[in-house]
């Protein structure tokens, strides 16, 4: 029996990464939200790696945070080791990696969402959406509960009709033995989405007492400790070490021995796996030259035993999980507390949502996470916030907030998603962004934080923020406009740092292009203005990449160009008889809005992307001066 039990302006379906910055969101623009989880014991889960951030993903974090989310808050309330890494190269790639801990960031992601006096957690399963006229009007539990709204946000995760597979072992279920939802996809078919099966899989857990830790190589924490958040000033905590260890040919042979025991290579799975994430079973195979590979131990709490084994996912059967780790140094006497095992599970293809993550073909339904083929929490996190604040614009009838591959990590991902598509599992890199000297985790706030006013998620206190870290830097770069004299504590400063000679007077931004020079250092020497640390950061950064910098604005300028050459709504691009075939089938289903958005469709070559602006200047669209 199916009966109204409440009404809301917007639903969340699933409290993972994604469900719980959209519904955070919702909720803290001012819209009722119920969010809706199978589990609410899984609230946040970290169902893999206890861990926030890493390559590129850090950026991801870092403009969640600077946007008004709440990941990099509850990382660097959980935290029991930060790390910054890549910090050998350039500072566009450096990307902060945090060690959590797994319950305690369950526990406060969970108190943030109970906290909110628009949202309501409740845990049942979504069984359906429902829709007239093309618009969502609601939702439909397993128990036969109704819910009227708005909009509703799928954020559904890996649990979607999901299978799990240890060796031959297989059921239906979602990760770490949580039930799956099972009900939603028949839904979304009969909506009209085309589902696909994406897989992950998670490393086996260890007990730490049956380890020999003093045989594997100690990774500490950064010190002074590094945050994610804007917000967050002066952390200080006992942290507590990873540990380095590898495989070796003993290793090797017996995954290879077995590989006919895989689920993956015996057939058993059909679903695509991600390629930047391969299984243990998949880097011997694919990697047959490598004598060995890292693998990384891992603290998944304070209050529990069990350690990760990053780098060892498998689904081979428990047996030889066993046989194998026991092979690697400081793990011969090892116990397994939980086998690693692989998920498969139902996605759409995230080409048939629009620019805000809503679907082309239902008002007010939108996608944000697993189910749109990533992969990471942070991918989520990213998703789920994004969605989350154009799905409450969509409600308030407001423009939707827009975030373009110029602006941001965001922006990348996003696009990459719903115009470009995946075929596997996407993971965020920061190879897949054009203007990563521009879109560094460090001025996430000075990129964002602006934008995001206007959604009432940035809080005085943080814009507070954000404005006094522009007058630091403006007070700063105004006094190093002058010049000094080449004295001798400027030489003795240059000499220690490797940073070339100087003879009469040099204007101080100069001395900053120079490598080893900081604001810092030319602030002991002269009267310069006291500034922040991340104040500090910015000036060093952006002197020392000017030019650099100045080459990629001027790529944006170009790539603005290209972004605002809009494309009619209506345009027939079937009967543009310039168009190879392909190119007119691509455009027809995507519908891009911007030429420049037309020219990174697969399918769509350079030769296709000037017929169009020769079909816009003879519709005036486009004039000679661009």
């Amino acid at each position: 029996m199916i009966c109204t039990a409440g009404k809301y302006d917007i639903a969340v379906i699933g409290a993972g990464h994604a469900g719980c910055e959209a519904a955070l969101a919702c909720a803290r623009m001012g819209l009722s939200t119920l969010c809706l989880c199978v589990d609410i014991d899984s609230v946040a889960l970290m169902a893999c790696n206890p861990a926030i951030g890493g390559t590129s993903k850090g950026h991801l974090v870092r403009e969640v945070d600077a946007l008004g989310g709440e990941m990099g808050l509850a990382a660097d309330d959980c935290f029991i080791q930060m790390r910054m890494l890549n910090t050998g190269k350039g500072a566009a790639v450096h990307s902060l990696r945090a060690q959590m801990d797994k319950r305690r960031y369950h526990e406060r992601m969970k108190a943030a969402l109970e906290g909110e006096p628009l949202l309501t957690l409740r845990q049942d399963e979504c069984a359906s959406v429902e829709t007239a006229n093309g618009r969502v009007t609601g939702i439909t539990t397993a128990m036969g509960a109704h819910y009227i709204c708005q909009a509703v946000i799928i954020c559904s995760g890996v649990y979607l009709n999901s299978r799990v597979h240890t060796g031959e072992y297989n059921r239906s279920a979602g990760p770490c033995g949580l039930s799956n939802a099972v009900l939603l996809s028949n839904s979304l078919s009969e909506l009209g989405f085309e589902l696909r099966r994406f897989k992950t899989g998670t490393p086996p857990r260890v007990a730490k007492a049956s380890l020999d830790l003093s045989r594997m190589q100690p990774q500490p924490g950064d010190e002074p400790i590094p945050h994610f958040s804007f917000m967050t000033k002066g952390l200080i905590k006992e942290q507590t070490p990873c540990y380095l260890t590898y495989t070796n040919e003993r290793t090797h042979r017996i995954i290879l021995d077995n590989i006919d025991r895989s689920p993956m290579y015996a057939g058993a799975i059909h679903a695509t796996g991600t390629r930047y994430c391969p299984s243990i079973e998949d880097k011997i195979v694919r990697f047959a030259d490598k004598e060995r590979h890292q693998l990384f131990i891992e603290p998944e709490g304070l209050t529990t035993d069990e350690m990760y084994v990053q780098g060892m996912s498998t689904s081979l059967p428990f047996d030889v999980q066993e046989a194998m780790l026991r092979t690697i140094e400081g793990m011969e006497d090892c116990v397994i507390m939980r086998y690693g095992y692989a998920i498969e599970y139902d996605c759409i293809d995230p080409t048939e949502l629009d620019a805000r993550m809503m679907s082309r073909r239902v008002g007010g339904l939108f996608f944000a996470g697993q189910i749109n083929g990533s992969s990471g929490y942070e991918e989520a996190a990213a998703q789920g916030l994004y969605a989350g604040i154009n799905a409450a614009l969509y409600v308030k009838n407001e423009e939707p907030l827009l975030l373009s591959r110029s602006d941001a990590y965001i922006g990348v991902l996003c696009d990459d998603l719903t115009v470009k598509g995946t075929n596997e599992p996407y993971r965020m890199m920061t190879s897949r962004a054009e203007y990563r000297l521009l879109l560094r985790q460090d001025n996430a706030d000075l990129r964002l934080t602006e934008m995001a006013r206007r959604t009432g998620l940035i809080s005085d206190k943080r814009y507070s923020l954000l404005v006094k870290k522009r007058e630091d830097i403006a007070r700063a770069r105004a006094a190093l406009g002058r010049s000094v004299p080449a004295d001798e504590a400027l030489v003795r400063l240059l000499e220690e740092r490797g940073a070339g000679g100087v003879t009469g007077s040099v204007r101080l931004e100069a001395l900053l292009r120079r490598g080893g020079v900081g604001y810092t250092d030319l602030a002991s020497l002269y009267d310069l203005p006291e500034i922040e640390a991340e104040a500090a950061e910015e000036i060093d950064l952006t002197a020392h990449y000017g030019g650099y910098i100045e080459k990629q604005r001027e790529q944006i300028a170009r790539f603005s160009r290209m972004e605002s050459l809009c494309l009619p709504e209506d345009m027939d691009y079937m009967s543009i008889s310039g168009l190879r075939i392909e190119a007119r089938q691509k455009l027809t289903k995507l519908r891009p809005s911007s030429v420049g958005q037309a020219s990174r469709i697969s399918g769509v070559s350079p030769a296709d992307i000037a017929v169009l602006m020769v079909r816009l200047k003879a519709m005036g669209e486009v004039n000679d001066e661009r």
